[in-house]
């Protein structure tokens, strides 16, 4: 049964769009059941009504036409009742209802079950037999297995497949939600990035000069064919005639007349060659991987590397014609790179959208320093397919939205106006500083991670910066960076920003940020080797680390070194025994300068609790509240299965962000905070009424910030966080936060636009 189970799902995953998808289902179900009748019936969203979508074994003409209501006979009471039923004798229930002409007269016994993803009951998959018996528990089981199994690949293509063969026609809008990448809306035109040789990646697109497309495939197809046989011609004596003649099969799968007539004819109608051989390919490639024969599967691997190979040649003698970018580029990519983003002139880059990658990707800290609006992680975005199209990109609530309304696309221009109109206001607030109503003062620094970072960070008015990662250099190099490669990049950084205290987060790796040259695999990484763990075990590297940046901060003075995941006071008092042993060496070796002031990062909870006792230990203590909400809350901000239970102002996390301020008055030390809590004016609301001293975020929030706590009083501040910390919901909170800026005239600053 778990063989079948997972063939079918195999199956399913393979299909090409949501009516390929329930076609498989209900056949591949039946026959495994061995009952007579096979059906599903998806809900519309928009009449809230469950259409029949597939069957095996009813009247097929009445597929998408036949439906019920929510509550509406037995289909509707399953999806009401969100459980399976199951019926000897169907007809004689209170709920039946007969559907004309759909031919279940002669079909008594009855079990249906809900499809239901993330709390959402997307349809109902119901199996009919004529003989008037109960299904038994395994076949109870066995459809509830299905369904739980089938639930979310369901919902992904009827979002991918109603946009294929609907939405990008033209025939209504779509919203594809994502992740935050940063902040912002973009209205533009899609610029498509493919990396090399990745057949899943190649943009649709049509042409007009079919002849030289075909010339063009014809050569790919010509080299790959003499690679081929150059092997096959090296390897003759070495294999075994049999296994020998698999050459000739690879010929033959790209003869033309096979997969390559096939890509010839799509050519030849207009298809570009590269989109031609990725739409045959992928379709044989899907082919093989459902057969049952494990032999016949494993070929899929062998047409997958022809197609790959083909392409690769494809690519490689492109004209190389430069890219015509629109004036308002959005680019869209699998998984964007920072390298990308260079080659669109800056005045073009509109907004980014990432199918993969989180918030916390150097290319989404790139894009924030760089004010591009992003999204990330639209995994069901059928991105293939979207070359030259406009879409809207939302970046305050991670979304994209396709063929808009009009009045939706109307709002989203008077959004954008709005907020160009909101950022030269701010532009005046530079050189001003952040002081409410009543005088109290709060120091506003930057979190950075490349030399890009800079000028945009003082042009806000940064006085500082609260957070720089020294993994960004990292991960931009394909090894470890020396100690004076470390030491130079550190000088620019420390040189931009003097007299200004620059915080240098000590190394860190790990969770979601792997070093291609270094790799952490862990079933579990946000709770395994990450941060001053990995540099704690590899004394080497933390050791170069702080030597660069003692040596860098020689003669300036204005750093501040932080130590990231510090979870016990032992990996505290081992980092600071290396640190000072870097300096004691580099004074013997004739450096001048003061040992700098040195912080930990409190983004876990034991170090909550322990926060003074690590106070006492240090010069500052930094709150990173977006992994202390995590782990708080055990919920991964990047799964979008459990995204909404990622909350800032969970009541857990305020009254632990509490508790580090009042940790830090204790111990007579200042704390910060640097998560994008700290950049979201309704958060720095209650964190300069808990005490905070000074706030770290992204340049582009800085303004918003600074223009919010300057329109009010500290007394106000505290009043507000007194009531809402005797709340006990989020969403409560959040209400009263909202309410608190539409009193202050503020509602324009607040993070949901």
């Amino acid at each position: 049964m778990l063989e079948t189970l997972r063939q079918i799902v195999q199956e399913v995953n393979a299909a090409e769009g949501l009516n390929e998808a329930l076609d498989i289902i209900v056949r591949r179900v039946r026959d495994a059941m061995g009952t007579e009748v096979c059906s599903v019936y998806m809900r519309d969203p928009v009449s809230n009504r469950y259409v029949f979508r597939a069957t095996e074994g009813l009247n097929k003409s009445l597929v998408g036409q036949a439906s019920l209501a929510s509550g509406e006979g037995l289909v509707g009471l399953v999806a009401e009742r969100e459980e399976p039923v199951n019926l000897e004798d169907a007809e004689t229930h209170p709920a039946f209802q007969f559907l004309q002409d759909i031919g279940e007269e002669a079909f008594h016994a009855f079990l249906g079950v809900p499809i239901i993803h993330q709390r959402d009951v997307l349809g109902v998959l119901v199996v009919q037999q004529a003989q008037r018996r109960r299904f038994d528990e395994d076949d109870e089981a066995f459809l509830v297995t299905m369904s739980a199994q089938l639930a979310g690949v369901i919902a992904h293509a009827q979002v991918t497949g109603a946009l294929q063969e609907e939405l990008l026609d033209g025939a209504g809008p779509a919203r594809i939600n994502g992740i935050p990448g940063a902040p912002g809306i973009a209205i533009g035109t899609v610029v498509v990035v493919s990396p090399g040789a990745d057949l899943y990646a190649v943009p649709r697109r049509m042409v007009n000069n079919r002849r030289a497309e075909l010339r063009a495939f014809r050569q790919a197809l010509a080299a790959v064919q003499g690679d081929i046989r150059a092997v096959s011609d090296n390897l003759r004596g070495e294999m075994s005639a049999e296994d020998h003649a698999l050459f000739d099969v690879y010929l033959g799968i790209l003869d033309d007349s096979a997969i390559g007539g096939e890509v010839a004819a799509l050519i030849k109608a207009g298809h570009w060659a590269q989109g031609a051989l990725s739409q045959v390919m992928i379709r044989h490639i899907r082919h093989f991987e459902r057969m049952e024969h494990s032999y016949l599967r494993e070929r899929a691997v062998d047409v997958k590397d022809l197609g790959t190979r083909v392409l690769s040649y494809l690519q490689a003698n492109d004209p190389d014609r430069e890219q015509d970018y629109p004036e308002q580029c959005i680019l869209v990519g699998e998984e964007l790179t920072a390298s990308v983003l260079g080659e669109v002139p800056r005045e073009q880059l509109a907004g980014l959208i990432s199918v993969r990658g989180s918030g916390n990707s150097h290319v989404a800290i790139l894009a924030r320093a760089m004010g591009i609006p992003t999204v990330m992680g639209a995994v069901d975005l059928p991105y293939t397919r979207l070359q030259d199209r406009e879409v809207i990109v939302d970046g305050y609530q991670g979304a994209v939205h396709l063929n808009p309304a009009p009045e939706v696309r109307q709002r989203f221009l008077d959004l954008l106006d709005e907020d160009r109109a909101i950022n030269k206001d701010l532009e005046a607030l530079r050189d001003l500083p952040c002081e409410t109503l009543d005088g109290h003062r709060l120091p506003l620094w930057v979190n950075t991670g490349l030399m890009v970072d800079v000028g945009r960070s003082l042009e806000q008015g940064a006085e500082g910066v609260g957070l720089y990662r020294t993994e960004v250099p990292f991960l931009l190099r394909d090894r470890f960076p020396s100690e004076e490669e470390q030491r130079q990049i550190y000088r620019e950084q420390l040189q931009a920003f003097a007299p200004r205290p620059v915080t240098m987060r000590t190394l860190d790796i790990g969770g979601d940020k792997a070093l291609p040259y270094f790799p952490i695999d862990e079933d579990n990484p946000f709770l395994g080797w990450r941060g001053i763990r990995v540099t704690l075990d590899h004394p080497e590297i933390f050791l170069a680390q702080v030597r660069a940046m003692l040596k860098a901060n020689e003669g300036l003075g204005n750093l501040r070194i932080m130590l990231p995941m510090v979870s016990n006071i032992a990996e505290l008092e081992e980092a600071l025994t290396l640190i000072r042993r870097s300096h004691r060496e580099l004074q013997q070796e004739g450096f001048f300068g003061d040992l700098p002031p040195i912080g930990v990062m409190v983004e876990v909870p034991s170090a909550v609790y322990q926060a003074r006792a690590l106070a006492r230990r240090v010069d500052f203590l930094s709150v990173g509240s977006n992994d202390l909400t995590q782990y708080l809350l055990a919920v991964d901000r990047n799964n979008s299965r459990v995204a909404d239970l990622y909350h800032s102002f969970h009541p857990a996390v305020l009254h632990a962000l509490n508790l580090v301020a009042e940790a830090g008055r204790c111990e007579g030390k200042p704390v910060g905070i640097c998560g994008e809590l700290a950049g979201d004016p309704i958060g720095a609301v209650l964190m300069l009424a808990m005490g905070y001293n000074v706030l770290s975020m992204n340049a582009t929030s800085l303004p918003r910030v600074k223009q919010t706590l300057r329109k009010l009083t500290y007394t106000r501040a505290c009043e507000v966080l007194a009531e809402v910390m005797e709340m006990e919901d989020a969403a409560a909170i959040t209400r009263r936060l909202d309410a608190l800026m539409v009193e202050s005239g503020l509602e324009k600053f607040s993070r949901a636009r």
